[in-house]
C-alpha cells in the first residue's frame, strides 16, 4: 500500500478523485501565494517612483530612447539608461522592456498599482510592468543639455564639413570682424558677415575668428569631422573649429561651374544617368569632378555613396514627384552633404550645357509628355525662352516646385531671369506677384485656355502673369510633364484588388500587422508579406507603413472607406504610387482562392476534452513508461512540501486515487531539464540537466516496471559523483542518434547563468563540442529541436535559425534559411523562451521522400505577441525553403502530439508573452487538429475548447489507448492559477466510444531488428499500421517524437509488418504500435523496440547506485 505521509497529508486531495473541477480549482488557490513586488523609492539620485501608467504598441507613453533585456531588466537599469539618453522619464514593461522621454503621451494614464504585476527578468522583487503596462519613474531634474553639434546651415550657407587651416597659408584669404568681436562669435554672425561682404565661403575657427574667401585655397583639406572641436564663445551648442581647424560653410548650390537640378527618380533595373562611377569616398564634388573629366554634362550622387555620369536622361527617369523628400542620405565623404537616397539622385549639370532626354522607355507609371508652345507677351524674354502656355495648377499640388518670394514688380523677365539664376529651366508666374521656379511640370499640370491666365503682371501691366491656380509658363527647353502619382491597381503580384482609402487610427489599428519600410515600400512589396503570412486584407499608409490582417479587422475596428484624396502619400519604394495618408491606408483585398481556410468542427468531429483525474504536484515533464503508465516530474518547491516531485500516475486506478499515484524520488532539481526514452531492453527513462549546482550535472535513471494495476518497485536512481554531465546544463535537449548515443545539446548553467554553447555525448565519448551559432543566439535557443535525418546527418532548430550537424564531428554541415517568425518582425523565435513546438512529419514506407520538420507558433522580441502561423520545411531537399501556414489563433508555450492516424494536436498556451513565470497571457483554450494529408492552408481544424488554461510549464502525450494526456500549467502568476488537474484529449476517431480493434504481438516478436518482417494478430482488417516514438513533453519539446507508416500485408487475422530500412529512417528506440481499423479507430498500443541498443546503454552506467543493469 501506499506511504502513510501520502494518504494522511493528501488527505483533501483524495476527495478530488470524486469531486467537481472546481473544487480542485478552489484547492489550487488555497496554496497559491502572490508574490509582492516593490517598486524602487529612488532607483538613482533624485529619481522617484511615479506610478503604473497604461501603454500601447500603436501609441506608446514614452517615446524617446527604448531597449530590451532578455535577463537583466531592473527598474534601476532602466532608469540608468534613460539618465544616459538624457531624458527626465523612464518606464519598464513585460518583465523586460525599458522606454525614455521627456513627458508622458497624452495616451498614457495613471492605472492601478497592482497592473503593473510582472516581476523584472532581473529582479524578480521589482515590477517591470506588465501587458500594456509601464512601471514610471521620474526625475524633476531638467535633461542634459543639447549638443554641441555641427550647424548644418544657416543664411543660406550650409556646412562642408572641417577643413585644415594654418597662419601662414590661409584656407579662407580674408578675416572679417562680426558683430559684437570674437567673444560673441556664432556660426550665424560669421556667415551673415561673409554675405555682406559677397563671398561664396564663411569658416570659423578657434571658437573666435570668422574667414569669408570666394575660393578655397589648395593648402586647405578636408580633416576629420571631430578636429573641429571648440563651442562657438556666443554659443556653446555649436561647434566654431579649432586650433588650425575651420568649420567651412558655402552658399553655393552645387560645386563651381554645375548647377542643381534636384531630386530626380531613378531605378536599379533602369538608371536615369546610365555610366556608374567609382571615385571613392563620395562627396558631390568628387563626383561632379569625375563626371567632368570623364566627358559627361550631368552627374548624380545616390544611396550616399554612388556616381553616376551621363549626357542625357534615360528610363523616364525625371524629377521627384515627392520634391526633394526622398533625397536624405548624407553623402559618404561629407556628412553635411546630401547624396541622394534610396532610389533617388540628386542630379547636377554643368553650366552652359542643354538638357535633353533619351527616348528609352519609362521605368513606371510616371510618363514624360511634350506640350505644344502658346504666345505670350513678354518681349525681353533670354535666347532660348519661350512661352509655353497657361496651366492649371494645384489641382494635384503644386505644378512648380520652387517658389520665390512675392513681388510687387514681377514681370515674365524678372521671374525668369531668377530661375536661370537659380538654375532652372522652367520659369511660371501666377496670381500677378508669385515666381515659380522647376526643371518640369508636375502632379500632371494640365493645359488651359491663354485667356484663363488674365492678371497683369504688377511691374509690367502690358504683361499678363497668371491668374488664380492659373500659371503661365516659360522655358529654355522641351517641356515635360509629370504625372501626380495614384494608388497601383494593376501589375499587382497575385490576386490582390484595390479597395479604396481607408480610415486607420493610430490608437486602435484597423489592421493588427504593422511592417516599416522606409525605403522600399510598395504595393507589391507589402501585400508579397501579408500574403506569404497567410493575411488577405493589407495595405500602405504615411509612404512608409504597410499593414496586414483579415477583412473581419475592418468591422471590428469600425474603419469606413474614405475620400480618395485623403489618401496622398507616395510610397517611399516608387514615388509614382500613392502608399496611403495619415491615418489612411491604401486597401487591398485578396480575390483570389483564400489564402487559407480553416476547418470548424462540432459534434463528435470536434473531439472532446474529459477531466481524468486530480493531480498531487505540477508536472515540468510527463512520459508515457512501456508498462502503460506515466511518469511525472516536478520543478522543487512548486508543490505542496510533503510531496516526493515524483510520480507514476497508473491509468488503471483512476478510480483509486491513492493507488493512482505512486511516489518516486529524485534527488536534485530537475527545473527545467530533458528527457527521453532509452533504447536499452527496460526501456528506463533518462533525465538530464536541472536547476543549479549539481543539479545541472545530474543523470536521472528509472526502469518502468510493475504492471497496470500494480505497482512497480523501481526508482529514479542518481549520484553526480558517479556518473554526471561534463558540462552543468540547464533547459538542454537530449536524443537518440543513430548509433544509440545519447546527444545533449544546449542550456545554460543555471540561476538564469551564463549560456553553454556546446553538446556532449553519452556515454562521454571525448570533450564537449563548443557550437558558436549557441553562443551567439543565447539565450533564446535553449531547448532546440532535435531530429535525426534519414540521409545521415542531425537538423536542429534553435531560435529562428536551422542547421545540418555532421554526425560523426558533431560540426555544421548544412545552414538552412532562417525560419520565418511574424509578418512584421523576423526576429520572431521558436525554442525557449519564445517557445514554440515542433514535430517530424510521418514517414511512410518505402522512405523515399525527405523527412519534413514542422514548428508551430513561438513568440516576437519586445511586446512578445505570440506568433500565429507553423512552418515547415524539408531539411534534406538541395535548397531547403519555409512554407508559412496560418493558424486560427496565436500561441506561444503550447503543446504539439502526434497522434496514431497521422494527424497532430496543437494545443495549450497563451496568445501574448513567452516562456516564464508571470510572462504569459490571454490562455488558448482551444485546440487544432492538424492532418498534413490536406493541401497546405487547408490543413487545421479548429477543436474542442478547454475550460483549463495551460500555460508555462504543461505538457500533452499520446497514451497507450489513444487518447491525449494533458497535464501541467505552473505560471506563478495571481492571475491564473498553478494546476494540478489531469485531462484526456478524446481525437474524433474515439468520439461515440467506438469499438477499438485489437493488436497481440507475442512477446518474442517486440524486439525488431531493421528491416526484418514480423507477425502480429489482428481483430479486423487493418487501414494503416504506425509507429509512434516515445516522447518525454517538456516546454513545448516532445523529445523522442517520430511517426512512422510501415509497410505491412495481411492474410486474415494475421498481419506481416516490415520494420524501417536502418537506424537513420528509424532511431533505435521503444514505439507504441497502433493498428487502425477501417474507420480510421486506432487499438490500443503495443510497445515494440526497433533497432536494438546499438550504443549498449544497457550495460551503463556501470556503478553502485545504477544497479541492476537491464543489459542490452
Amino acid at each position: 500500500m501506499a506511504p502513510t505521509f501520502v494518504h494522511s497529508a493528501l488527505s483533501g486531495l483524495l476527495l478530488i478523485s470524486t469531486a467537481t473541477i472546481v473544487s480542485a480549482g478552489a484547492l489550487e488557490k488555497r496554496i497559491l501565494v502572490p508574490r509582492v513586488l516593490t517598486p524602487p523609492a529612488k532607483p538613482a539620485t533624485n529619481w522617484t517612483y511615479l506610478g503604473c501608467y497604461t501603454d500601447s504598441v500603436g501609441a506608446r507613453s514614452l517615446t524617446g530612447a527604448a531597449y530590451n533585456s532578455g535577463t537583466a531588466m531592473t527598474d534601476e537599469a532602466c532608469v540608468s539608461f534613460c539618465i544616459s539618453k538624457n531624458m527626465i522619464y523612464a518606464g519598464t514593461e513585460y518583465a523586460g522592456e525599458c522606454y525614455c522621454g521627456n513627458s508622458i503621451a497624452s495616451t498614457g494614464t495613471p492605472a492601478a498599482s497592482t497592473d503593473c504585476n510582472m516581476a523584472c527578468n532581473g529582479n524578480a522583487a521589482e515590477p517591470c510592468g506588465g501587458p500594456n503596462r509601464l512601471t514610471v519613474f521620474n526625475t524633476t531634474a531638467p535633461a542634459g543639455p543639447v549638443g554641441p553639434f555641427v550647424n548644418p546651415g544657416v543664411n543660406g550657407y550650409h556646412s562642408l564639413g572641417c577643413y585644415t587651416d594654418s597662419v601662414g597659408a590661409r584656407t579662407l584669404a580674408t578675416g572679417v570682424q562680426t558683430t559684437g568681436g570674437q567673444g560673441a562669435l556664432t556660426v550665424a554672425l560669421c556667415t551673415s558677415a561673409c554675405a555682406a561682404g559677397g563671398y561664396t565661403y564663411a569658416g570659423v575657427e578657434y571658437a573666435s575668428e570668422c574667414y569669408c574667401s570666394n575660393t578655397i585655397a589648395s593648402t586647405g583639406t578636408s580633416a576629420t569631422l571631430t578636429d573641429c572641436n571648440m563651442v562657438c564663445n556666443g554659443n556653446s551648442t555649436e561647434y566654431c573649429g579649432g586650433p588650425n581647424r575651420l568649420n567651412l560653410y558655402s552658399n553655393l548650390q552645387a560645386p563651381v561651374g554645375w548647377k542643381s537640378l534636384g531630386c530626380y527618380t531613378d531605378s536599379v533595373n533602369g538608371r536615369t544617368l546610365t555610366v556608374p562611377e567609382y571615385p571613392g569616398t563620395m562627396t558631390i564634388e568628387l563626383c561632379t569632378s569625375t563626371c567632368k573629366t570623364a566627358g559627361y554634362i550631368y552627374a548624380g550622387v545616390e544611396y550616399g555613396g554612388e556616381c553616376y555620369c551621363g549626357n542625357a536622361f534615360a528610363n523616364g527617369g525625371g524629377p521627384a514627384p515627392d520634391g526633394s523628400a526622398g533625397c536624405n542620405m548624407p553623402c559618404a565623404g561629407n556628412g553635411q552633404e546630401t547624396c541622394g537616397g534610396s532610389n533617388r539622385l540628386n542630379v547636377f549639370q554643368q553650366s552652359g550645357t542643354t538638357a535633353s532626354t533619351t527616348s528609352a522607355a519609362p521605368a513606371s507609371s510616371t510618363v514624360a509628355t511634350s506640350t505644344a508652345v502658346g504666345s505670350g507677351s513678354a518681349t525681353g524674354l533670354p535666347k532660348g525662352w519661350t512661352y509655353q502656355g497657361c496651366y492649371i495648377d494645384g489641382a494635384n499640388g503644386r505644378i512648380l516646385q520652387t517658389q520665390e518670394p512675392d513681388s510687387s514688380t514681377n514681370t515674365i523677365e524678372q521671374c525668369t531671369a531668377t530661375c536661370i539664376g537659380l538654375g532652372y529651366s522652367v520659369s511660371g508666374m501666377e496670381y500677378g506677384v508669385n515666381c515659380f521656379c522647376d526643371n518640369f511640370l508636375r502632379n500632371g499640370g494640365t493645359l488651359t485656355s491663354d485667356t484663363d491666365c488674365n492678371m497683369v503682371c504688377p511691374g509690367n501691366t502690358a504683361e499678363k502673369c497668371g491668374a488664380g491656380n492659373r500659371m503661365s509658363i516659360y522655358s529654355n527647353a522641351t517641356l515635360q510633364v509629370y504625372q501626380p502619382p495614384a494608388p497601383q491597381k494593376t501589375n499587382l503580384t497575385g490576386n490582390w484588388t484595390y479597395q479604396g482609402c481607408l480610415l486607420d487610427n493610430a490608437e486602435t489599428r484597423t489592421f493588427p500587422y504593422q511592417l516599416i519600410l522606409p525605403n522600399n515600400n510598395t504595393a507589391n512589396n507589402c501585400l508579397q508579406s501579408c500574403q506569404k503570412f497567410g493575411y488577405g486584407a493589407g495595405g500602405m499608409e504615411y509612404s512608409d507603413e504597410c499593414y496586414c490582417g483579415d477583412v473581419a479587422n475592418i468591422a471590428a475596428a469600425g474603419a469606413t472607406l474614405m475620400p480618395e484624396s485623403d489618401c496622398n502619400s507616395v510610397c517611399s519604394g516608387n514615388s509614382s504610387y500613392i502608399c496611403g495618408g495619415g491615418d489612411r491606408i491604401s486597401y487591398y483585398k485578396w480575390t483570389g482562392t483564400p489564402l487559407n481556410s480553416w476547418n470548424f468542427a462540432t459534434g463528435n468531429a470536434a473531439g472532446q476534452y474529459q477531466f481524468l483525474i486530480g493531480g498531487v504536484i505540477v508536472p515540468l515533464i510527463a512520459t508515457p513508461g512501456i508498462n502503460g503508465k506515466v511518469t511525472f516530474l516536478e520543478k522543487y518547491g512548486t508543490g505542496p512540501p510533503n510531496t516526493t516531485g515524483a510520480y507514476e500516475l497508473d491509468l488503471k486506478q483512476l478510480n483509486n486515487f491513492t493507488g493512482a499515484w505512486r511516489p518516486m524520488h529524485v534527488k536534485s532539481d530537475v527545473f527545467c531539464s530533458g528527457g527521453l526514452t532509452l533504447p536499452d531492453k527496460a526501456g528506463r527513462q533518462i533525465n538530464v540537466g536541472g536547476w543549479a549546482n549539481d543539479a545541472t550535472y545530474g543523470i536521472r535513471l528509472y526502469a518502468p516496471d510493475g504492471t497496470p494495476g500494480v505497482w512497480g518497485k523501481n526508482d529514479w536512481q542518481e549520484n553526480v559523483n558517479e556518473v554526471s554531465l561534463q558540462a552543468g546544463r540547464w533547459y538542454p535537449t537530449p536524443m537518440i542518434m543513430a548509433n544509440g548515443s545519447i546527444l545533449v545539446v544546449g542550456g545554460e548553467q543555471g540561476s538564469n547563468g551564463a549560456p553553454v554553447p556546446s553538446l556532449e555525448l553519452l556515454p562521454k565519448v571525448g570533450p564537449v563540442v563548443y557550437c558558436d551559432w549557441l553562443d551567439r543566439t543565447d539565450p533564446y535557443n535553449l531547448y532546440p529541436f532535435l531530429a535525426v535525418l534519414p540521409s545521415g546527418g542531425i537538423f536542429v532548430a534553435y531560435y529562428n535559425e536551422a542547421r545540418i550537424l555532421d554526425e560523426v564531428t558533431l560540426l555544421t554541415k548544412k545552414v538552412l534559411p532562417n525560419i520565418p517568425g511574424a509578418v512584421n518582425d523576423f526576429l520572431g523565435g521558436r525554442t525557449y523562451p519564445f517557445e514554440g513546438t515542433a514535430v517530424l512529419m510521418p514517414q511512410h514506407a518505402p522512405y523515399t521522400d525527405h523527412l519534413v520538420v514542422m514548428l508551430c507558433g513561438g513568440s516576437i522580441p519586445g511586446p512578445e505577441f505570440a506568433l500565429d502561423n507553423c512552418v515547415f520545411t524539408a531539411p534534406e531537399d538541395t535548397n531547403p525553403v519555409w512554407t508559412v501556414e496560418r493558424m486560427p489563433s496565436k500561441r506561444v508555450i503550447s503543446c504539439m502530439t502526434a497522434l496514431p492516424d497521422g494527424t497532430y494536436l496543437i494545443l495549450n498556451g497563451g496568445q501574448q508573452g513567452r516562456a516564464g513565470f508571470g510572462l504569459c497571457t490571454e490562455p488558448n483554450h482551444n485546440a487544432i487538429l492538424y492532418d498534413p494529408s490536406k493541401p497546405v492552408n487547408n490543413r487545421m481544424t479548429s477543436m474542442a475548447n478547454t475550460t483549463i488554461d495551460r500555460l508555462y510549464h504543461s505538457e500533452a502525450v499520446l497514451i497507450d489507448d489513444g487518447r491525449v494526456l494533458v497535464s501541467g500549467s505552473d505560471p506563478e502568476d495571481v492571475r491564473f492559477v498553478q494546476e494540478y488537474r489531469v485531462e484526456v484529449f478524446i481525437p474524433p476517431y474515439l468520439m461515440g466510444s467506438p469499438a477499438q480493434p485489437v493488436v497481440t504481438i507475442a512477446a518474442t516478436s517486440k524486439d525488431w531488428a531493421y528491416g526484418q518482417s514480423y507477425s502480429i494478430g489482428v481483430s479486423s482488417a487493418p487501414s494503416k499500421i504506425s509507429l509512434m516514438g516515445a516522447v518525454s513533453s517538456t516546454h513545448g519539446n516532445s523529445m523522442g517524437q517520430r511517426t512512422i507508416f510501415p509497410a505491412f500485408s495481411c492474410s486474415g487475422l494475421s498481419c506481416t509488418v516490415t520494420a524501417p530500412p536502418n537506424a537513420h529512417v528509424c532511431p533505435p528506440g521503444w514505439f507504441q504500435l497502433f493498428m487502425l481499423d477501417a474507420n480510421g479507430v486506432p487499438s490500443v498500443a503495443q510497445w515494440v523496440r526497433i533497432g536494438g541498443d546499438p550504443a549498449s546503454l544497457g550495460n551503463w552506467p556501470n556503478f553502485p547506485d545504477f544497479q541492476p543493469l537491464p543489459g542490452v
